[in-house]
């Protein structure tokens, strides 16, 4: 969305005001968990504002820039520029990878940096560990849509999780630190030593419900009131209408899971339309087969503002494509955090040529 930056309007900047280079602040991930640990309903909290903030304009978040490789076809890294507006702005970039050979020689599959950039001279001031960052955001919009849109129907009691990794652990994580319980976890991954895991994390979080490890989606899918798709599908793989039949709540976080049929028979929300209907998303494989956009409903944030309802007895579908202006905010939130703590790890001159004529 491009909009506006500020909620007012600047006021001309005098020809003759002198600006000052910010500091320039490296911020790893060790601080970055620091930061973050144990606020996730803060953290929730502030994502809602975020979107909030996006939905009322006060953005600027263009598409995703996807560099594709073709020596590597699995493999992609993806530039999120944005720019948030509100009491504190901020403007920046992520800038992320995804390689999923990683994942076999024993690395994570995602790595990233953001960049946070001044509001008012756009030097960078900070550049931050961020698969932390990302994977908290995804994770504290999936708590707030899990949260928004099981409201009018029974509070899903069995989840079940379709892919096991970091971002399946930071949503069980964010689930449970805003209070959430299950009575029972269903658990599914085609990597077998990627399911078992991800339940020993499971015991280890000292979760109360009955986990269970599923050979196949369909078991978990017609066992669960709220699924949470967190995979790395390039293309759909669940195909089949009927394993919705008890109509869940779907947290289609990782975009590619589902079959247009299994779209175009739901109710489906999404963080910002523009974004999901690109890049061969399942929203997107569904409006390039109908021609229409008018099976979405409309974004989380309408639901925030309660210009849509979402009805109780039809399968509801969560896709979010993933903003780059909640990564700005979770970022700045951390960067305010260190800097509170004065534990910033500041690079003297790291800007070194700031005289015109030398």
């Amino acid at each position: 969305m491009t909009a506006l930056h500020s909620t007012t309007a600047p006021s001309p900047t005098p020809p003759t005001t002198e600006r000052a280079v910010p500091p320039f602040a490296v911020i790893s991930g060790a601080q970055v968990q620091q930061a973050l640990h144990g606020q996730e309903q803060q953290i929730l909290e502030l994502v809602e504002a975020t979107y909030r903030l996006h939905g009322s304009g006060y953005s600027v978040n263009p598409p995703s820039y996807f560099l594709k490789l073709p020596d590597r076809p699995t493999a992609r890294i993806i530039a999120l520029p944005a720019s948030l507006g509100g009491t504190t702005p901020v403007d920046g970039l992520k800038w992320i990878s995804s390689f999923p050979a990683n994942v076999l020689a024993g690395i994570p599959r995602a790595s990233a940096v953001l960049i946070l950039n001044d509001h008012d001279t756009g030097y960078p001031f900070a550049c931050l560990e961020s698969s932390i960052i990302s994977a908290t955001r995804t994770a504290a919009s999936a708590a707030l849509a899990a949260d928004q849109l099981s409201r009018g129907r029974p509070r899903p009691k069995r989840i079940g999780f379709i892919g096991t990794g970091l971002i399946a652990r930071y949503i069980h994580t964010f689930l449970a630190g805003t209070g959430w319980t299950f009575d029972h976890i269903g658990v599914h991954d085609t990597a077998a030593d990627s399911a078992s895991g991800f339940r020993t994390y499971l015991e280890q979080s000292e979760c109360n419900g009955v986990i269970t490890l599923h050979a196949g989606a369909e078991g978990l899918i017609r066992h669960s009131d709220l699924v949470v798709f967190a995979t790395i599908a390039g293309k759909p793989h669940i195909d089949d209408l009927s394993w919705f039949d008890h109509h869940p709540l779907v947290l289609h976080i990782s975009l590619r899971d589902l079959a247009p049929e299994i779209v175009l028979a739901a109710t489906n929300i999404v963080d910002d339309v523009e974004h999901c209907l690109k890049a061969d998303t399942s929203p997107h494989l569904a409006e390039q087969r109908t021609g229409r956009r008018d099976f979405l409903l409309g974004t989380l944030d309408d639901v925030l503002e309660g210009r849509v309802t979402v009805p109780a007895d039809q399968t509801v579908i969560f896709s979010p494509f993933g903003l780059g202006v909640l990564d700005l905010a979770v970022g700045k939130h951390v960067y305010d955090q260190v800097a509170a703590a004065g534990e910033l790890h500041i690079i003297n001159d790291f800007f070194h040529e700031l005289r015109r004529h030398g």
